[in-house]
């Protein structure tokens, strides 16, 4: 179920054939990161974000003049909605219905269908960390962040992913959950702010 915004925003306006590329490879870094993020873990050796990302672009190159007609959502949402789209394929396509889990869904996020991986957020928080660069160290604390991250909510780790690791404005959080920037900035700082809570409760975490 998801939450309606206080009011509509329109949609920016739908940019120039000739710019769809232009605009994909200037966003592509984020894309690619999100890909990763939310790629389950069993089909990596099968195929990387880069195939997902082709196929996106092969999909928004065929799709962009119905687009342009009834466009939506902002150019780069309606692309990362594409990519999301992809990704499902790919997982339904290795995974068949193991792709299909309703329970780990959330429900606030009309347009986004895949929920960050848990192991990936840890490996991308644990490089931003100062912590120690022994392998077996960092080992236990990717699994001790893990563990913390488990411990969220799933639209708690949705925020964090969104903001933190795709690196997505509050605009653009705000257009993919539906609710006001406002609201999604909130959210973001209600979200890192449990985070810190988890890892305090681990002895010498941040020593």
């Amino acid at each position: 179920m998801s939450i309606k915004p206080e009011h509509s925003r329109a949609p920016e306006p739908c940019i120039e054939q000739a710019s769809l590329t232009e605009l994909f490879a200037s966003r592509r870094e984020q894309l690619r990161r999100m890909t990763e993020l939310r790629m389950d873990r069993r089909i990596s050796g099968r195929c990387d974000a880069s195939d997902v990302l082709q196929e996106a672009f092969f999909e928004a190159s065929r799709r962009y003049g119905d687009y342009c007609r009834a466009p939506s959502m902002s150019p780069f949402i309606w692309l990362r909605f594409l990519v999301c789209q992809q990704l499902t394929i790919f997982h339904r396509r290795h995974l068949g219905v193991q792709a299909r889990d309703a329970g780990r869904e959330i429900p606030l996020r009309p347009k986004n269908t895949l929920e960050a991986n848990s192991e990936s957020l840890a490996e991308q928080l644990l490089s931003c960390l100062s912590t120690p660069s022994a392998a077996a160290i960092r080992a236990e604390r990717q699994d001790d962040i893990r563990r913390a991250l488990d411990n969220l909510s799933a639209l708690d780790r949705e925020m964090l992913a969104l903001r933190h690791f795709e690196q997505l404005s509050n605009v653009e959080i705000a257009e993919v959950l539906d609710i006001q920037p406002r609201a999604a900035s909130a959210r973001y700082l209600r979200a890192i702010g449990r985070l810190r809570e988890e890892l305090d409760r681990i002895p010498g975490f941040f020593d």
